[in-house]
Parts: C-alpha cells; sequence; structure tokens
C-alpha cells in the first residue's frame, strides 16, 4: 500500500521532495513544522466546548458573505453526492464574525498559517516546470496577499450512533489554491491513490498535511492534481468520538488570473453553485 511518508520542513532538500510529493500525489505531509501545536490544540479544546454549549446557533450561517456556523442541517454536500456530510463547522475570516472570546487565538493561527502558506507557494513556484511558472500571471505568493476569501473552517464531526448512510467528509476535491491542514484530534482522514485504493493519513499531532485545490490544478494546467480525499466514519468503539478538525483554505483575491477560463471568483463562484450553498 502507498503511504504518505513525513517530510522533516527544516531538513535540507525538503522543498524539493515535499513538491514532488505533491506534484506524485496532490498532497504533501510534513513534520518540524513551525505552525504552533500548544496553540491549535487549545483552539479545538475551546471550540468542542463552543459547538457543545448550544451557543453556535446564535451565528447561523450568513448566506451571502458565507462566515458563521453551519449546522448539520446546513453542512454542505460533496460535488456529486446525495447525502449531506456528517458535520457542523463554523467559518472564519478575519472581517467576519466569531465569539469575542475565541477570535484572539483564530487571529493568531490564521496569521501565521497565512506566513507558512506563502514559503510553500514559493517552494511550489520554484519547483515548477518552466512552461508552467511563465503562465502564472503573478508570484503564487502574491496571489495571496490582500486575499480576504482565505478561510479558516473549523471542523466539528459528532460522535455517530447507529446506522448512517453518510460519511463524515465523502469524496472531494478542494476549490483553493492549497489547504494546509494541521492534523486532526482523531483518524478518519483517506487520500484516492493512483491505483484507486484509499490511503490512509495517519493522525500524528505533529504532521500537518497540505493539498493541492481545483484552482492550482487549473493554473497550473493539472500539473499539479487536486487529489480527491474523504473523512471515514470511525468504527467499533471510536463511533462515540467526536473529531476536530482545522483547515485553512487560502484563496487567491478575487482578481487573480488562474487561467485563459477562469479568475479565481469566476471559478468559486462556480463552485459554489454545484455544492448547493450559494
Amino acid at each position: 500500500m502507498t503511504v504518505l511518508s513525513a517530510i522533516d520542513f527544516e531538513a535540507p532538500g525538503s522543498d524539493q521532495q515535499f513538491v514532488e510529493s505533491l506534484q506524485a500525489t496532490g498532497f504533501g505531509v510534513l513534520k518540524n513544522h513551525p505552525l504552533d501545536k500548544p496553540l491549535i490544540r487549545s483552539i479545538y479544546a475551546h471550540w468542542a466546548e463552543f459547538f457543545a454549549s448550544g451557543d453556535a446557533a446564535a451565528y447561523a450561517v450568513d448566506r451571502e458573505n458565507q462566515d458563521g456556523f453551519f449546522s448539520m442541517a446546513d453542512a454542505e454536500s460533496a460535488k456529486g453526492q446525495t447525502h449531506q456530510d456528517l458535520k457542523e463547522y463554523f467559518h472564519f475570516y478575519p472581517w467576519g464574525r466569531c465569539p469575542s472570546e475565541l477570535r484572539d487565538e483564530l487571529m493568531q493561527y490564521y496569521e501565521s498559517a497565512h506566513v507558512f502558506a506563502a514559503t510553500l507557494l514559493s517552494w511550489i513556484e520554484r519547483y515548477s516546470p518552466g512552461s508552467i511558472a511563465e503562465s502564472y500571471s503573478e508570484p503564487l505568493s502574491n496571489m495571496i496577499k490582500g486575499s480576504e476569501v482565505t478561510l479558516l473552517r473549523i471542523l466539528h464531526y459528532p460522535p455517530i450512533s447507529g446506522p448512517v448512510s453518510a460519511t463524515r467528509a465523502a469524496p472531494h476535491e478542494d476549490i483553493n489554491l492549497i489547504t494546509i491542514l494541521p492534523m486532526s484530534s482523531a483518524d478518519g482522514l483517506e487520500v484516492l491513490g493512483g491505483n484507486e485504493q484509499w490511503i490512509p493519513v495517519p493522525a500524528d499531532f505533529d504532521h500537518v498535511v497540505i493539498n493541492i485545490g481545483d484552482m492550482l490544478q487549473e493554473a497550473t494546467a493539472g500539473h499539479f492534481p487536486s487529489t480527491t480525499h474523504r473523512v471515514v466514519n470511525p468504527v467499533g468503539s471510536d463511533m462515540s468520538a467526536a473529531r476536530m478538525s482545522l483547515p485553512l483554505f487560502l484563496h487567491p483575491r478575487p482578481d487573480v488570473v488562474l487561467s485563459e477560463r477562469y479568475t479565481a471568483k469566476s471559478y468559486l463562484d462556480e463552485r459554489l453553485r454545484e455544492l448547493g450553498v450559494a
């Protein structure tokens, strides 16, 4: 079985190894990364309490701005799926709504992860083939500067009781340039390999997972693939365990030209309509 091996962020040559992993699988796993792990643990703990409190209902999603709380009934369905995912989540933007007591931690993480993302995008550009790099409308790391649509999603997958027809997150691809995912509080993430087999991603809390989104696939004419992934339901005794996750979806500014076919805005608008959330 194919295994996604963790690459040491601080080791010589890690930049090239990381980009090679992205090109081959659409995913890269890094260890010894600069993200603040105690901060991530604290965010998970505080937001688990928030979801359990019932206070999230006061921040019900604003459909125009796409910020706030998405209940289980509001949760998206993956493209081509008929069942909604078994999750609830909160969309955080620096300009958007957020409980005041939880904002400072999110802002600290959002800003540090944004800096980390700019480094990773510069790596991707550095090791893009010449013909691909020449087609970028501007440097990749510059595409996210000043963007107000980069989204931090605080995800809560509640415990599962009894048989269900849906999954925590059905097979899907991300919309954005890249996604930064510090490891979740539980297992469940799987990546679809080239042999059409699902590859589990171990939930080692010291690791961070980065995956290619559809926008970068579009901007590179498919050189960097947006790989299908899912979050499977727990089985047996693990069914009673909740799962927290904190993906940061790096979006370009709306005016960024991705290709001859799309700007970032036209691409995002199309995908949101397909997902039924706009």
